[in-house]
């Protein structure tokens, strides 16, 4: 059981960070599809940095503090630029945002899947994929008196830095949407823009803010499941459907950061509770990977019949903003 615990979480932290970072984007209007090739980027933006940095110096003389913060830099550097294209496109040019973000996806996955494929080339390997098993090492560093305090040690303190950024950033975005002035103007931008402008609020600058810090946030999930959950292991197409998962928990948790903490646990156990029933078939297997999608689709149900305002999506979300019809 403790073991089950403690992999449904990490299964389900890069849900939360790329969660997360869609909470902070849709609360200013901006659907991002792109999330999944948003973190999909992030992932091979800090397999670049690591890759980098451990052919430059070998595995055996890392700097531990250089070998987290070149991938980490790399990855939201790369996220950021992502949450740049995305924001130009919609915000500035108007385009479609549903579009936009399915193009944004495909063009994430092809961008990892290149530099991918050529790392792997340079690597020389066996096989198609890159080991940075040294710069994960890092990344994986538990607390050192986690192994002293038994079940509460393993079952809490754990694990790596990032799963605790994670539920940090989660209850920091919650903290910022719901208490400050700042979140207040993003959810006013959100929920009818006209207004907020109309208030002195600028639209294009949150909208930029938000989805910028949103898709960095987000391509920290990918440098996670790479670096902690994959082992520093990365190959071509290996990430799966997480990222649609995240946006999955974004409507679970009724855009609710905090709430996504949870989802993200429930989600990721979801996701490994096959391993744990025995003798089960195949088709088994796969109804019970459907379970995150089902168990989204039953709240959504729910919130929309019960229609309260606290959890429902913002109003303008996916709605571009022409100043001129205001």
């Amino acid at each position: 059981m403790i073991m089950f615990i403690q992999r449904a979480i990490i299964q389900g932290i890069p849900l939360l960070f790329g969660a997360t970072g869609e909470i902070m984007t849709e609360k200013s209007g901006n659907l991002n599809l792109g999330i999944p090739g948003i973190m999909y980027s992030g992932a091979i933006g800090g397999v670049i940095g690591a890759f980098l940095y451990e052919n430059a110096v070998g595995p055996e003389n890392l700097n531990p503090a250089l070998a987290i913060l070149i991938p980490l830099f790399a990855s939201l550097i790369l996220s950021l630029f992502m949450g740049l294209i995305y924001c130009f496109l919609t915000v500035t040019l108007r385009a479609n945002q549903n579009v936009t973000g399915l193009a944004l996806t495909t063009f994430g996955v092809g961008v990892g899947n290149f530099f991918g494929g050529s790392l792997i080339k340079l690597s020389g390997a066996d096989v198609p994929s890159i080991n940075l098993t040294a710069t994960s090492n890092f990344f994986k560093a538990k607390l050192p008196f986690a192994g002293d305090l038994g079940v509460v040690g393993e079952l809490i303190f754990s694990y790596s830095f990032l799963a605790y950024l994670a539920i940090i950033i989660a209850i920091l975005a919650s903290i910022v949407l719901m208490k400050t002035r700042v979140g207040l103007h993003l959810r006013a931008v959100g929920e009818n823009p006209a207004t907020a402008d109309a208030a002195g609020i600028s639209v294009t600058k949150y909208k930029y803010f938000a989805t910028c810090i949103g898709s960095m946030v987000a391509g920290l999930g990918g440098l996670f499941y790479i670096m902690d959950y994959a082992y520093g292991v990365w190959s071509n197409n290996g990430f799966g459907d997480r990222g649609w998962l995240a946006v999955a928990l974004v409507i679970f948790s009724t855009w609710k950061p905090v709430v996504a903490i949870a989802g993200s646990f429930i989600f990721g156990a979801l996701l490994i509770v096959q391993n744990y029933i025995p003798n089960l078939t195949m088709s088994a297997q796969e109804i019970i990977k459907m379970l995150p999608y089902v168990v989204t689709i039953v709240v959504l149900i729910i919130v929309s019949a019960r229609n309260r305002k606290e959890n429902q999506p913002p109003a303008s979300l996916g709605l571009p903003y022409f100043r001129e019809d205001r």
